[in-house]
C-alpha cells in the first residue's frame, strides 16, 4: 500500500522517523535531521551516502558506487533506495557529517578596537566601536490628569529630553506591548534602538528605530550574533555589545550538505518539488543549532540577543532568505538582489525574539558574494595602498585584487577537492581527517597525523595538498599526477581508479578499509588548483599585472588558515612568491560580520566596498581557459613560474628526475 506508514530508525543517532512506503531513504534522513554526506545532492553519482541496512527491506539495485562485497554486506546508496518495510539503518563513519565541536572564541576586542582573530596588519583601521544596536535606560514621570499624553508620546518625549533623540521611528510591536511594559516597570524601562541601514540624504545621519522595550534596566545584558554562512560549514559568534567581546564561537556543518556539496548542485536541488523550501529550512536549522550551542555554553538568555549580522556567498544568502536562486547560474548571471533589505529573523524561522532584525552584508555578483565583501571589509584591503591579492580558497574560489584606489573581483568554480569533496576517501576537516603527511623517500612509508589525533577515517583538503606535494617531490607521482607503479613498495598499486597510494592500511583506520589516494583524486585536485591559480593570473592580467607585481597575498577562510604555503606552491596552487608576502587572515567573512555588529559605521563601509568592486566574469573568458589548461600540471606547464620548486623545464618524460 502506497500510503502505508513505515518506521525508519537511524543508528548511531538513535533517531526514528515515520514515512510513507516507497519514500526515498536519503530524503527520510534529511527530514529526520540525520546528517548524511551526499555530495551530489542525491543524483547517485558521488557514492558518499552509503548506509548499511541492518534490518528491513529497501528497493534499489546495486550501482557502480557499491562493490559486490559491499552490497552483500548490506550497504546501499541512500539516495537510490526506497523504503519497503520498517528499517534499522546504520550510518557508517565515513558517511556521517559529525558536528564540529564548539570552541571558546579567542579573539576579544576592547572598546579601543584591536585584534579580532586576523593578523593586526590585515585588520580594518579607523573604525569606531559604536554598535548599530543600542540599549537606553529611561525613567519617565507617570501620567497625571494634568499630563495625560499617550504612552508613546511620553516615551518619545523622554528620549528627547534624556538622550536628545528626535525623529525616531517605532516598530508596531513596541506600541502593542508599550502600555503593559511601562506599568510593569513602574515607568522605568530599557529601550532598544537600531540604526537604519542607510544615511538620510538630508541630514547626513541615520534614523533610529525603537525595536524593543523592556521593564527595568537591562543594559547590562546586551548581545548580538555574527554568522558566516558557508557552503560547507557555518560559523557563528555570540558578541557582547557592552564590552566588544566575542563570548563564544559555534561551528557546524551546513545541513544543506545532504542536498549537495556545492552551490550549483543546491541550485539544481531547488528545482525538485519543495526543494527550495527544504534548503531554506536546513540553513535556518543550522543557524538555530549554533545559537543553541553558544547560549548553552555562556548562559546568556535568548531574549537578550537583539541583532544578527550574516555574511555568505550569493547563493547561500538567496537560499537563507528564500529567494529564487536559479538565475545565479544562468547567463547573464543576475541574482535577485545584491543588497537584501533587513528582515526580522523569526520571519525566516530563526528562533529569536520577534523584534530581532537580521542584516546581510551586500554581494557584488552571482559568484562574488557578501562573504568576500565582508572579508575585504574586515581585513581593510580597501584601505591599504599595498597591491593585494585576496584569495578565499574553497569549492567556489573567490579572488580580489587591488588596493584603496580600486578593486577587481572574480570567482572560479574550483570544485570540492580542496575541501575533501570528490576524493575517494576525502572528508571535511574534522576529527579523524588526515591533515599532516610526510614520506620517507627511501622506503616510501608515510607518517600521517589526523585532526584530534583520532584514528584515520579520510583525508581533508589541507592534508590532500600536503600529501600530493610529498608524493610529487619523492617521485611517487609524476607531474601529470600519475603513479609510478614500478617503485619497490606495496603502498603503490593498481586499483579500480588506476594507480593509487595506500595512506593507511585497513587495520589502522576507523572505516575498516584501506585509505587510498587515487589517480582520479589527483585529477580532481589538479583541476581545482589549476582553477584557483588561473583565476588569480587572469584577474591580474585584466589589469595588466602579474603575480610578481603583488606586494602581499591574503589567504582567507578556515581552510586557508591550515594550508602549508611551501606545499601549496609545490603543487602550483599558490604563486611562487617570497613567503613573507603571504598572510593568513582566518575566517575573514566572520571578521567583517563581527565588525559590522560592533560598528554602525561599517554598514556604510560594507556598501562602499561592494561599490568599489568591478566583477570579472571568468566563465566567459577565453584567457581564463588558456591559463587553466596551462595550469593542469604539477606545478605548471611553465616550470619557470615556479623556480623554487626545482622541477626541470622539459615536460616530455612521464617520470622525470625530481629533487628530493
Amino acid at each position: 500500500m502506497a500510503n502505508e506508514k513505515i518506521k525508519v530508525h537511524f543508528d548511531p543517532d538513535l533517531i526514528e522517523i515515520v514515512v510513507v512506503q516507497a519514500a526515498n531513504l536519503l530524503e527520510a534522513a534529511i527530514a529526520a535531521g540525520v546528517q548524511i554526506n551526499a555530495s551530489c545532492g542525491g543524483a547517485g553519482v558521488c557514492g558518499t551516502c552509503k548506509v548499511i541496512i541492518e534490518k528491513g527491506e529497501v528497493t534499489g539495485s546495486r550501482t557502480e558506487k557499491l562493490s559486490e562485497t559491499e552490497y552483500e554486506q548490506g550497504f546501499r546508496m541512500a539516495c537510490r533506495s526506497s523504503v519497503v518495510t520498517d528499517l534499522t539503518v546504520h550510518i557508517p563513519v565515513e558517511s556521517r557529517l559529525e558536528k564540529t565541536a564548539s570552541v571558546r572564541g579567542s579573539g576579544e576586542l576592547a572598546a579601543g578596537g584591536q585584534q579580532l582573530d586576523a593578523e593586526p596588519e590585515v585588520l580594518a583601521a579607523g573604525w569606531e566601536f559604536k554598535p548599530p544596536l543600542s540599549k537606553l535606560f529611561i525613567e519617565l514621570p507617570p501620567p497625571t490628569l494634568d499630563d495625560n499624553v499617550s504612552d508613546l508620546s511620553r516615551l518619545l518625549r523622554g528620549l528627547k529630553r534624556q538622550y536628545h533623540l528626535e525623529n525616531v521611528a517605532v516598530d508596531f510591536g513596541v506600541v502593542r506591548k508599550l502600555a503593559e511594559v511601562l506599568r510593569v516597570g513602574d515607568w522605568q524601562v530599557t529601550v532598544t534602538t537600531l540604526v537604519d541601514e542607510s544615511i538620510a540624504q538630508s541630514s547626513g545621519e541615520r534614523k533610529q528605530t525603537i525595536i524593543n522595550i523592556e521593564p527595568g534596566d537591562t543594559r547590562g545584558r546586551h548581545y548580538s550574533l555574527a554568522f558566516d554562512l558557508g557552503t560547507t560549514t557555518v560559523h557563528g559568534q555570540l558578541l557582547d555589545l557592552n564590552r566588544g567581546e566575542v563570548l563564544a564561537l559555534g561551528i557546524d556543518y551546513n545541513r544543506q550538505l545532504s542536498c549537495g556539496e556545492d552551490v550549483i548542485t543546491r541550485i539544481a536541488y531547488c528545482r525538485r518539488p519543495g526543494g527550495q523550501a527544504k534548503l531554506q529550512q536546513l540553513a535556518v536549522a543550522t543557524i538555530n543549532g549554533i545559537i543553541e550551542q553558544v547560549l548553552v555554553r555562556t548562559g546568556v538568555e535568548r531574549k537578550h540577543i537583539g541583532h544578527v549580522v550574516v555574511a555568505g556567498n550569493t547563493t547561500m544568502l538567496h537560499l537563507l532568505f528564500g529567494l529564487e536562486p536559479k538565475y545565479i547560474r544562468l547567463a547573464p548571471y543576475a541574482p535577485v538582489a545584491s543588497s537584501i533589505p533587513r528582515v526580522k529573523a523569526n520571519d525566516l524561522g530563526i528562533e529569536l525574539g520577534e523584534y530581532v532584525y537580521l542584516h546581510a552584508l551586500p554581494s557584488v555578483a552571482s559568484y562574488v558574494g557578501a562573504d568576500i565583501v565582508s572579508g575585504i571589509l574586515g581585513t581593510g584591503v580597501y584601505q591599504s595602498e599595498k597591491l593585494t591579492l585576496f584569495m578565499d580558497i574553497g569549492t567556489n574560489g573567490e579572488l580580489v585584487v587591488g588596493n584603496s584606489d580600486w578593486l577587481v573581483a572574480a570567482a572560479c568554480s574550483a570544485g570540492p577537492a580542496l575541501e575533501g569533496g570528490g576524493i575517494k576517501h576525502g572528508m571535511i576537516a574534522a576529527s579523524g581527517a588526515i591533515e599532516s603527511f610526510d614520506l620517507d623517500p627511501s622506503s616510501f612509508e608515510p607518517a600521517v597525523e589526523t585532526i584530534g589525533g583520532a584514528r584515520p577515517k579520510g583525508i581533508c583538503g589541507s592534508g590532500l595538498i600536503n600529501t600530493v606535494a610529498a608524493l610529487l617531490t619523492a617521485g611517487v607521482i609524476n607531474q601529470n599526477g600519475q603513479f609510478n607503479l614500478n617503485l619497490p613498495t606495496k603502498r603503490v598499486r593498481k586499483g579500480s581508479d588506476g594507480g593509487e597510494y595506500v595512506l593507511c592500511w585497513a587495520s589502522e583506520t576507523q572505516i575498516g578499509r584501506d585509505i587510498v589516494l587515487t589517480e582520479v583524486d589527483m585529477d580532481n585536485l589538479i583541476r581545482a588548483k589549476a582553477a584557483m591559480y588561473a583565476g588569480g593570473r587572469t584577474l591580474l592580467q585584466s589589469v595588466a599585472l602579474g603575480y610578481s607585481d603583488l606586494e602581499r597575498v591574503i589567504i582567507a577562510g578556515t581552510f586557508g588558515s591550515k594550508i602549508n604555503i611551501e606545499k601549496a606552491i609545490t603543487i602550483g596552487l599558490l604563486p611562487d612568491l617570497p613567503r613573507d608576502k603571504f598572510i593568513f587572515a582566518g575566517n575573514s567573512s566572520l571578521l567583517g560580520a563581527r565588525l559590522t555588529s560592533f560598528s554602525a559605521g561599517m554598514l556604510d563601509e560594507g556598501e562602499r566596498v561592494a561599490r568599489m568592486m568591478t566583477n570579472l566574469e571568468l566563465s566567459e573568458s577565453a584567457v581564463f581557459m588558456e591559463n587553466y589548461v596551462a595550469a593542469l600540471f604539477l606545478p605548471h606547464t611553465n616550470a619557470a613560474e615556479f623556480p623554487s620548486a626545482g622541477f626541470p623545464l622539459s615536460i616530455e618524460s612521464p617520470f622525470q628526475e625530481v629533487q628530493r
